[in-house]
């Protein structure tokens, strides 16, 4: 028998629907960006559930909008946010990984010509001298490689990781709660598409 799905719920209380947005932003509505309060608050808890999980944003206001179409307009608006976020994070990790790519030739290209360096002196009769400039060479070339493997091995999977969260909340359900009470006010919309 299948498991229940449990949605983990953010809630967020504000007084009106405009403290969701950026106020400074001219874009047209459903294109605003997020306030970076609000932002940064859905985005933490998102963190704190496991991956996987679905999620699910309830926004209590306090009085309801006065425009007609407002609650179905806010979801959009949240949906599209996120997946231009999502957007801009894998644009951000394909050029990560790029720039490892390129990273990866020069260090290879560079520990390559240190190690036959080491060897081109390795034929000459040993001394302090060629010993210090042997170890530094073999020590430059290795570390030529830090960066590419700093990039292959720790920055590209919490880069990702972000990336699904983003796009998980491109899709999250969109409740918003007018009052006290804690029924959501008809705003099931489906999810925003393009991720």
């Amino acid at each position: 028998m299948k498991k229940p799905v449990h949605h983990h719920k953010i809630r967020l209380r504000l007084r009106e629907i405009g403290q969701l947005f950026n106020s400074m932003d001219p874009s047209p509505f459903q294109e605003k960006d997020l306030d970076q309060d609000a932002e940064e608050f859905i985005v933490s808890w998102a963190q704190e559930f496991p991956r996987n999980d679905p999620i699910e944003l309830i926004v209590q206001l306090d009085r309801m909008p006065e425009w007609s179409d407002a609650l179905k307009t806010t979801t959009d608006a949240i949906h599209h946010y996120f997946a231009y976020r999502a957007k801009l994070n894998w644009m951000e990790f394909k050029r990560l990984m790029k720039t490892g790519r390129t990273s990866l030739i020069i260090g290879l290209l560079f520990l390559g010509a240190c190690l036959f360096g080491v060897e081109m002196l390795a034929m000459r009769e040993a001394g302090t001298v060629l010993t210090f400039v042997r170890e530094s060479l073999m020590i430059a070339g290795w570390v030529a490689m830090w960066r590419p493997m700093e990039i292959y091995l720790y920055e590209w999977w919490p880069l990702r990781r972000k990336g699904q969260i983003f796009e998980k909340m491109a899709r999250m359900p969109v409740h918003i709660v007018v009052g006290k009470g804690e029924s959501p006010v008809n705003v099931e919309v489906p999810p925003a598409s393009g991720i």
